[in-house]
């Protein structure tokens, strides 16, 4: 098991490293690995005996940033770092207030996870859904620190639960606890001898509910939409992206369209611009005028698109909208559909679903369609 999870490790980051050249998303993730240890080390002081939260992306931070941020109020006098697997999640958060320091995941290895448990001396560490980092683990583990999964789900296909699973089955046993969101994952993981359960829910919940509780504050959006129909298109890429200008021509009714991409890069925005209605914005060109000027000309057009350039903004764009399209059902699965429920619209996804409770649960309740081609996607927006 070790030496697979050596050899894995090597070829996953020779991947990277030969991919940085010709794909941006492998290139950010190296340069922004560059200096991490000195910068770790030029913070270690002001990190010592921290709360280490770790998630993958984004949409991982979402979901346990109400955990962080009660730990916080309960223990204000500890400090907190963050840190990501992915760029977006870096770029999103780096600077801001979510934390004292935000930072890349050092690489999986022993030396990386016993040098960072030496410098920073972390007092408990929590991390969220589905991270697994067997030899950063290990070091905490034999350092006495405690290390939390937060908002976790199994199912009976993972490798925890197979005949080959010896070595994944004890990543499960080194940690102090596990939070999980429903009852199946507490009896996959019991049948394993796992006790140290709670089933507790997705703190994702506790999130939208906590933004649709406050207002938007996003009156560009408002303007923007006038009188008219609007579906928001969040967290989209090219195969969404192409399902809806397929679906929307020929819709009996004029609608406008806020398409919020994945990954903003300019040859996505650029796709984006070439397929959807006219006028069309973004919105970054917005920002130097008012909403009071977007509302008098563009808010006066039964149809239009404004493709955001920004991030940070979809959970509460989604506030203006009377319909959601969620991306991602075509690739690895379904962005978040919380957000748009929390605010009461109805939810449009792809057919790649089916790892998503919350997209089983809104479905039986009807609240949302699964749409896989453009008849039932033009269908769902009839």
């Amino acid at each position: 098991m070790r030496l697979l999870l050596h050899l894995g490790t090597g070829l996953y980051h020779a991947g990277i490293r030969l991919a940085a050249p010709f794909v941006p998303k492998a290139r950010a993730w190296v340069r922004g690995r560059r200096g991490l240890w000195p910068r770790l080390e030029a913070r270690a002081a002001g990190l010592q005996g921290c709360i280490w939260m770790h998630c993958a992306s984004v949409g991982e931070f979402e979901q346990g940033r109400p955990v962080l941020e009660a730990v916080r109020r309960a223990h204000p006098q500890r400090p907190v770092l963050l840190t990501f697997h992915s760029p977006s999640g870096h770029q999103a958060f780096h600077g801001s207030d979510a934390a004292h320091h935000v930072e890349y995941l050092p690489a999986d290895t022993a030396r990386n996870a016993r040098r960072l448990v030496r410098l920073l001396r972390p007092h408990a560490v929590l991390w969220v859904k589905y991270e697994f980092w067997p030899r950063h683990l290990h070091a905490l583990h034999r350092a006495g620190v405690p290390v939390y999964l937060l908002s976790a789900i199994f199912r009976p296909g993972q490798p925890f639960f197979r005949w080959y699973g010896a070595g994944h089955r004890r990543m499960l046993r080194a940690f102090a606890h596990l939070f999980v969101q429903d009852e199946r994952s507490r009896a996959l993981l019991h049948g394993i001898g796992v006790g140290d359960v709670t089933v507790s829910g997705d703190t994702r919940f506790d999130r939208v509910a906590g933004i649709a509780a406050a207002p938007p504050d996003l009156p560009m959006a408002a303007a923007f939409k006038g009188a008219a129909r609007m579906v928001v298109c969040g967290s989209t890429w090219p195969a969404d992206e192409r399902l809806l200008a397929t679906a929307m021509d020929g819709l009996p009714v004029p609608v406008k369209w806020l398409v919020v991409p994945h990954e903003p890069t300019a040859e996505h925005l650029r796709g984006i611009e070439a397929r959807f209605p006219k006028p069309l914005v973004r919105w970054s060109e917005l920002e130097g005028t008012t909403a009071e000027n977007v509302a008098a000309t563009l808010g006066r057009e039964p149809q239009g698109t404004l493709v955001v350039d920004r991030t940070g903004l979809l959970a509460r764009l989604y506030a203006h909208g009377d319909l959601a399209y969620v991306g991602g059902g075509f690739g690895a699965g379904v962005h978040s559909i919380l957000e748009p429920a929390a605010w009461g619209l109805p939810v449009l996804f792809g057919p790649r679903h089916r790892k998503f409770a919350e997209a089983e649960a809104i479905v039986r309740a009807g609240g949302g369609r699964a749409v896989g081609h453009v008849a039932a996607l033009r269908d769902a927006l009839d």
